[in-house]
Order: structure tokens, then C-alpha cells, then sequence
């Protein structure tokens, strides 16, 4: 399977195929804000779901300059989400956030995949 890259602002079912994640404006904005300060171009913002955590399954959000095979990829004006193929099933229709408050501040995943979280909120299953 190619790698597919869409435009979020293409059809959404379109978009909803490649891999069904949203971006909030918010975590566009903190996304850019950080590839600003890496002084790359060339960096995609990587989601996946890996084996671990308290409750099974644990999310991982990187910078990341490789394009695998099978990776899904929607470009939310200018930022690229990429997704592998063996992550899609767990995120696909997952809406991610970016938080700045007194209490807390990062990157939030609302995941209707997700059966059941840990009380950190960073595992699920």
C-alpha cells in the first residue's frame, strides 16, 4: 500500500479514510509553534498506539521525518498527522487537542475506540 497524503480541507470523508484523526486549531497552532523552534521543515507530527501502559495500549506523539509504507498522512494547513496502518483502527475518528491551563498543558487524544483509560488518562484499552 503507497502512502496517501490529503488535504484536511478535501472532502471529509476523504480525509476520514486516510485515517479518520482531527487537529484542533489549538493543537495546530502548538504543533507549528514547536516545529518553529526545531528549525525543521522536513518533521511530520507522528500518532501512534503502542503495547503498554496500565491499561494495554498507550499513545505515542513524536516529530518524526521518516514516511512508512503503510502510513497515513492528512496535511491540516501545514501540518502533516501521520498515522501507520496497524494504528488506524485504534484512532481512527479520535480528535486531538492542545490544553494550556493551571491545570494542565499538552496534547489531549478524545478516542471513541477507547474502551476503558487509566487514571493518568495516557493508557488505554
Amino acid at each position: 500500500m503507497s502512502t496517501e497524503t490529503l488535504d484536511a480541507d478535501s472532502s471529509k470523508s476523504a480525509v476520514e479514510n486516510a485515517h479518520g484523526v482531527t487537529l484542533s486549531e489549538g493543537a495546530r497552532e502548538k504543533v507549528r509553534s514547536l516545529l518553529a523552534q526545531e528549525g525543521r521543515d522536513d518533521l511530520r507530527l507522528r500518532i501512534a498506539v503502542q503495547p503498554g501502559g496500565c491499561s494495554g495500549l498507550i499513545y505515542q506523539l513524536f516529530f518524526d521525518e521518516r514516511e512508512l509504507e503503510d502510513d497515513a498522512v492528512v496535511n491540516f494547513d501545514g501540518v502533516e498527522v501521520v498515522v501507520d496502518g496497524m494504528s488506524v483502527p485504534y484512532l481512527s475518528g479520535a480528535s486531538i487537542d492542545f490544553e494550556d491551563s493551571i491545570q494542565k498543558q499538552g496534547f489531549t487524544i478524545d478516542n471513541p475506540n477507547a474502551a476503558g483509560s487509566c487514571a493518568c488518562g495516557d493508557s488505554f484499552s
